[in-house]
């Protein structure tokens, strides 16, 4: 199935009440067709299960889908990488801070930290020295929430010197994405290690927001 299929079967199954409420939850920052995430998943399907056999990443269909102004196409597009994630090369941590800094909102940088740029990481470590950190000092709010919470699912391979060194860096904000993302941090990461989290909150001044959200299994 070609991606101008899906393309096709997503504008036939339009909804513009549907869209409406989506553009409004996402605080009207961009358009939607108004497809739900069970029919879109429905609808692309077969694409999905044929680019997961294709062995290679076409980005320039990525960065197509990502350019087109409905937001159902930005998540095709974080679908396709989520089936061909482990095909992942050092270079491609350009592209992927290009797709978190581009249309950035939490929907497609959460996906894109923790579960592409977080399998990179995992795969070639020195992205973490040579990229990560830099983003965690960049000021930009997407790059910083990606380097806080690119670790989410790392359990007990989570490198604690790197998630308190993030955390630390961008404490004193009151940016609530930044701070919600410390916080979900540091509870995804209590379910692993309780005693290091909760000792790490009561040694260091963090946000209320952040504070609370990682006590939540403490």
């Amino acid at each position: 199935m070609m991606y101008k299929e899906v393309m096709a079967a997503f504008y036939e199954h339009r909804d513009g009440e549907k869209a409406e409420k989506m553009a409004a939850y996402m605080k009207g920052n961009f358009p939607f067709l108004g497809i739900t995430k069970k029919d879109r998943l429905s609808l692309q399907s077969a694409f999905i299960s044929q680019a997961k056999n294709s062995g290679t990443i076409d980005w320039e269909l990525v960065f197509h889908l990502w350019a087109l102004p409905e937001r159902e196409f930005q998540y095709l597009a974080l679908d396709y990488l989520l089936v061909l994630r482990t095909l992942l090369q050092e270079e491609d941590i350009g592209k992927l801070k290009t797709l978190i800094t581009t249309k950035a909102w939490w929907d497609t940088v959460d996906g894109l930290a923790g579960n592409m740029t977080g399998t990179l990481c995992a795969k070639f470590p020195g992205i973490v020295e040579n990229q990560l950190l830099q983003w965690a000092e960049s000021g930009n709010i997407w790059l910083v929430r990606a380097a806080i919470i690119f670790q989410l699912k790392y359990k007990e391979k989570t490198d604690t010197e790197i998630l308190g060194r993030v955390i630390e860096q961008n404490s004193n904000t009151k940016e609530f994405f930044i701070n919600k993302a410390i916080g979900w941090a540091l509870r995804e990461y209590s379910k692993t290690n309780r005693v290091w989290v909760k000792t790490f909150i009561e040694n260091h001044s963090l946000p209320a927001l952040a504070v609370r959200e990682g006590s939540k299994y403490i």
